[in-house]
């Protein structure tokens, strides 16, 4: 997606091309970026070196004739939006915008109606978007914590590029993990008339138990000697909904909500299963072998084949993501798309290769997965394992450090990046803390607004930008021009982190704008174009604020 700066670059090297070769340039020609240096110019366009090999002459030549091309043009035109250009290297063009056509920028923002950053890229397509989906089996940790703050802001972000967008959440309550947490909670619950067991193999050894039980001794006041079928269905529901409960309330305390809560026992009740077992098989995509029914996952772009059903007949976990992503699509989504940790590659590949081997699109499924996360405290990284019960939960993050806080942290690296949790730095109450840093940008702009004259203040609209010409007002229009390609950059290519970035940086731009320059004065016309700016900036500091899911206070 352009900005209509880079559209308004692009189209002057368009004409310039057409002008001194007298032939569209091809699409792939028109690159432009913005520079790091103001010396440079404000874009920067290699297309002499990316058309040398088509013109047959080599990039400085090319250059040279573009940059005749543009002057003449420039020259000819008073109301180019081009001040100057220059030729560089071996045939770099730089351009520099006039200032007009900066301002000019800022004025199509004040005048849109729709919520800054917001397109219909997405065309009302639907989209499914499926993330935490945590076993419950225990209390979220802070590992499901950036995966829920991915998720719900990925999400967020569908929507504002015109996506009808459905958030899901995969709740496995079936098979092995739930039968080992029913019969650890047993062993909690049977210490409490003091008859010691050995919680199970690979069991769950956590405190969080011991609370469980000792509420359900309230409710039943007996021992269950014996761990057979009525005491396993008893302690398996008993486990599955508190921790349900306690993953929703995690959840909430978070600001993650969900449209809905697919639950994986619904499948099997439904015979989904074996509907999609029979549907592979008259594909041609199973085979036996040991006694198992195996995917033939590597022949159609798998990592491995893999089992499906194993020898004692029990469907394997990828059974049942296959026959679970069958029934997303038959529920009508055009996309679908799941948040992952890094640690599913292997079977990523293998329900891709069933889909691919029964017609499904490449394009329809998508995964979208991150690393993982550790707390660093006192400059020590903490080590934490759920099963063995040493984790930090969400709940407590987030009790310690506040909504906003958690989630720009979890956001602010790129997911395919280790994540060290830094809480003395979240804890920090000082300008070194990015998530207040950008709130109290914002509600520094709203107060500017609250000691404003409103009686002095006409409409925005017809502000005289012109007035905006210091180079830290030029430069927060840039930035502000390039908002809505941020958000559609950070849905598309799975970067939330770049619109936590990009509010960092405007907050940094707009604080030391405002420390340099005063907004409110005497000159009536000039305050209202700085004020015109500023309002620009605070509503793409919300919009970010919003797709964020933080608050954007009035006051701090």
């Amino acid at each position: 997606m352009l900005t209509h700066l880079e559209t308004l670059i692009l189209g002057v090297i368009r004409s310039a091309y057409c002008r001194a070769f007298g032939d569209e340039p091809a699409a792939a020609f028109l690159e432009i970026r913005p520079t790091d240096r103001p010396e440079f110019g404000d874009y920067t366009s290699n297309i002499a070196m990316l058309a040398a090999s088509k013109l047959r002459a080599s990039p400085r030549d090319i250059g040279g004739r573009l940059h005749s091309a543009l002057t003449d043009q420039i020259e000819t035109d008073p109301s180019h939006p081009v001040a100057r250009v220059e030729l560089a290297g071996p045939g770099f063009l730089n351009l520099f915008l006039k200032p007009a056509a900066v301002q000019d920028a800022l004025k199509r923002i004040l005048a849109t109606s729709e919520p800054f950053g917001s397109s219909t890229l997405g065309e009302g397509k639907s989209i499914q978007i499926e993330f935490v989906s945590s076993n419950p089996t225990g209390p979220l940790t802070v590992g499901h914590g950036r995966q829920a703050v991915l998720g719900d802001v990925l999400a967020t972000l569908y929507g504002r590029i015109g996506y009808n967008v459905q958030r899901e959440y995969y709740f496995n309550d079936e098979g092995q993990q739930i039968d080992l947490l029913a019969e650890s909670l047993w062993v909690r619950y049977q210490e409490l008339y003091q008859d010691a067991h050995e919680i199970p193999e690979n069991g769950y050894q956590g405190d969080y138990l011991i609370e469980v039980a000792e509420e359900l001794k309230q409710n039943l006041a007996r021992p269950f000697p014996k761990f057979d079928d009525d005491a396993k269905a008893l302690f398996r529901r008993t486990a599955v909904d508190r921790m349900t409960h306690v993953i929703k309330r995690d959840l909430h305390e978070l600001g993650v909500f969900f449209d809905r809560w697919f639950s994986e026992a619904d499948l099997h009740k439904a015979g989904k299963i074996e509907q999609t077992l029979q549907l592979l098989t008259a594909n041609d995509g199973v085979y036996e072998q040991e006694g198992a029914i195996w995917l033939r996952s590597e022949a159609h772009g798998g990592a491995k084949d893999s089992v499906l059903i194993r020898s004692d007949g029990r469907p394997t976990y990828l059974m049942v993501d296959i026959a679970y992503h069958i029934d997303k699509h038959e529920r009508g989504f055009d996309y679908v798309l799941d948040v992952q940790g890094a640690d599913h590659h292997a079977e990523q590949t293998c329900v891709k290769a069933a889909l691919r081997l029964l017609g499904y699109p490449d394009g329809w499924l998508s995964y979208a997965v991150h690393q993982f996360v550790s707390l660093k405290e006192g400059g020590q990284i903490q080590k934490m394992s759920t099963r063995a019960g040493r984790f930090v939960t969400l709940h407590d993050l987030t009790q310690d450090l506040g909504k906003d806080v958690v989630r720009y942290f979890m956001i602010s690296r790129k997911p395919e990046a280790h994540l060290d949790f830094d809480l003395d730095l979240a804890r920090a109450e000082s300008s070194d803390n990015p998530s207040t840093y950008i709130q109290y940008a914002y509600t520094r702009i709203r107060s500017i607004f609250r000691k404003t004259d409103s009686s002095r203040i006409s409409d925005f609209n017809q502000a005289d930008l012109s007035l905006l010409a210091e180079l830290e007002e030029l430069n927060l229009i840039k930035m502000l021009d390039q908002f809505p390609q941020v958000v559609a950059h950070a849905a598309l290519d799975f970067a939330p982190h770049a619109l936590a970035e990009y509010g960092l940086n405007l907050s940094r731009a707009f604080h030391a704008y405002y420390d340099k320059h005063r907004v409110l004065i005497d000159d009536t016309a000039l305050q209202t174009a700085r004020l015109a700016l500023l309002a620009a900036i605070q509503g793409a500091l919300g919009e970010c604020l919003d797709i964020l899911g933080m608050d954007a206070p009035e006051e701090m």
